[in-house]
């Protein structure tokens, strides 16, 4: 009889070059975005980040086709610490216009530290077709990420948004956060205060909005609006 050979298990793949890579792509990252920060964007250059990182220009480009991808991680940074400071205002409660106001704020000081090259980021941003672009499918993570913050505004405010505007206020919110932030670049204020005071203006006025959106009075015109956001997507 013939004996029946073992069956040969598969070596396991080495996880060493995947880990190497991963730390490699981690330094380039963290190293632009120390740059980015100290330097800001025009002075900040693929082939001097890689040189800092301890890397070659091409292994810096395999990671990140561009700097605007690399401004792009440094967007997504950002809002991962304005959700977690968002989370914090929004476990307080209150209206729409406390909640508002407050994650506004927040979105302020997180942007704080890169005041400096901030219209830079926006001339990189505004740009159709660039990675940065808000609108673009490459910052589908960062206009989520952010997008979910608004909901959160929306859906614990007391008291309750009417349900016509439940659906379709955050999108309005997050729209609105993106012209305070370009109000913000060009705010040349001790501390961005003409821009603390533009938040603390605008957050009660769009919770008086929201309010009489419940009256038959002033329903048409929201519907108008809604109606005009969606035409714009389409």
């Amino acid at each position: 009889m013939f004996k029946t050979r073992p069956e040969r298990v598969a070596p396991t793949v080495p996880t060493t070059r995947t880990a190497k890579s991963a730390h490699t792509r981690a330094t380039v990252l963290d190293t632009a975005l120390a740059m980015l920060r100290e330097q800001g964007y025009e002075a900040t250059t693929m082939r001097a980040i890689a040189q800092r990182a301890g890397v070659s220009t091409g292994n810096a480009y395999y990671y990140f086709p561009s700097k605007d991808h690399l401004v792009q991680e440094l967007y997504l940074d950002v809002l991962r610490a304005h959700r977690a400071a968002a989370d914090e205002v929004l476990a307080r409660g209150g209206t729409l216009t406390e909640r508002l106001r407050g994650v506004l704020d927040a979105s302020v000081d997180v942007f704080s530290p890169y005041h400096s090259f901030g219209a830079e980021f926006v001339s990189v941003a505004i740009r159709p077709g660039a990675a940065a672009n808000p609108f673009s499918e490459a910052s589908r993570e960062a206009r989520e990420l952010s997008l979910g913050i608004f909901e959160d505004v929306v859906a614990g405010a007391s008291p309750a948004v009417p349900s016509a505007l439940r659906a379709r206020l955050p999108e309005l919110l997050w729209l609105a956060q993106l012209g305070v932030t370009l109000f913000w670049v060009q705010d040349s204020s001790a501390g961005t205060v003409r821009t603390r005071r533009l938040v603390a203006g605008a957050s009660p006025i769009v919770g008086t909005l929201v309010r009489l959106s419940r009256l038959p009075v002033a329903r048409g015109v929201v519907d108008d609006v809604l109606r005009l956001t969606a035409s714009l997507k389409a």
